[in-house]
């Protein structure tokens, strides 16, 4: 069923009163871009996964976890570091296991981060803020927000056709190019296809994609609005046929957001435990109710950082600098260019 050897199943008695797991490596905030340096595309990486479930009929509180290594080789090797590769693979899938068990308890309607420099209390929900399954979000959606300002550095080949058309558009529209473009834009990662195989009591995630969208267009789109034309749109409109392909390809491929792709999975098959598997003293005592205890943060402060150092990134910009354009005219012109600044029941935001 799957292009790699899918070597562990990952046994769990799920104790409703003491949840203990093996914690990974400690999160550190000097793991995320430094403010001020642009992020660019990565190379493809697939992340060991939580590929399927096992139900015991038998066990209802026994989950049995069907894990794919992906394509890290550092969990293949000699046989002389096999312990150390065990060890390093047992902490990893009882990381994805706190996403699943977090995509249990906390409500669907309360799977979502928004790091926005206007909206601080609405940053993440109380509980989600309480895991690392939010911590972990939080950290995704500053690698987004990076990226996407970093896409439309004028000096790179994508910047370049970026600007190019956008100035080209400009003058089709308005006659010149010497008009302010409002490149803010905000990016939406929403789920786009899960598809599962269930057979007899195991269950296998066989398709799992994200897709991107403009916050605009999101919210023309739920309230049934048209899109504003005008001086912003034209940034806009650029974005949407030449970035968001670029970032939904990341997204789903590149190395910068392995987790998040590993966050999709593992609540993929939370959310169909929840609606196939009927478990009425799960769903009594957990399910759904905010027990975050097990899969809390040893350090609850730790969004407080995420967001600091997202601001820090935002008033500072990916690059900022002036640079002599020529116009279609043959005029010099000085333009400065400056760019910084996941709900997830559908969607993530940025």
């Amino acid at each position: 069923m799957f292009k790699r050897l899918i070597v562990l199943l990952v046994c769990l008695t799920f104790g409703i009163s003491n949840l203990q797991y093996v914690h990974a490596e400690d999160f550190s905030i000097n793991q995320l871009p430094v403010p001020g340096t642009m992020v660019g595309v990565s190379i493809p990486f697939a992340p060991l996964s939580l590929k399927g479930l096992i139900i015991n009929p038998q066990k209802p509180l026994e989950f049995q976890f069907i894990v794919d290594t992906g394509s890290d080789t550092s969990l293949r090797g000699a046989q002389a570091t096999k312990q150390s590769q065990q060890e390093q693979l047992k902490q990893q899938s009882n990381q994805l296991v706190k996403y699943f068990l977090a995509g249990l308890t906390i409500p669907e309607g309360d799977l979502w981060v928004n790091l926005s420099p206007y909206e601080k209390n609405r940053m993440v929900p109380q509980a989600l803020g309480q895991t690392e399954l939010g911590r972990d979000l939080l950290a995704q959606d500053y690698v987004l927000k990076q990226l996407t300002a970093s896409l439309i550095y004028p000096e790179k080949d994508l910047g370049k056709e970026f600007w190019s058309r956008v100035y080209a558009k400009a003058q089709a529209q308005f006659g010149t190019t010497n008009v302010p473009v409002n490149t803010f834009n905000k990016v939406w990662i929403l789920p786009d296809e899960a598809q599962v195989y269930e057979n007899g009591n195991a269950l296998y995630v066989t398709k799992s994609t994200l897709k991107v969208m403009l916050d605009e267009d999101y919210t023309a789109l739920q309230k049934h609005m048209p899109v504003h034309n005008g001086t912003d749109s034209i940034g806009s409109n650029i974005v949407r046929q030449i970035i968001l392909p670029e970032i939904e390809k990341e997204v789903n491929t590149g190395k910068n957001f392995a987790p998040l792709r590993q966050i999709y999975q593992s609540l993929i098959l939370a959310k169909w435990y929840k609606e196939t598997i009927q478990n009425g003293l799960l769903d009594a005592v957990y399910t759904n109710q905010n027990k975050v205890a097990g899969v809390d943060l040893n350090d609850p402060s730790v969004k407080e950082e995420i967001y600091q150092r997202y601001l820090q990134a935002y008033k500072k910009g990916a690059f900022n600098y002036i640079k002599d354009d020529l116009t279609p005219d043959g005029q010099s012109v000085s333009r400065k260019y400056f760019s910084g600044g996941l709900n997830m029941d559908n969607e993530f935001k940025t």
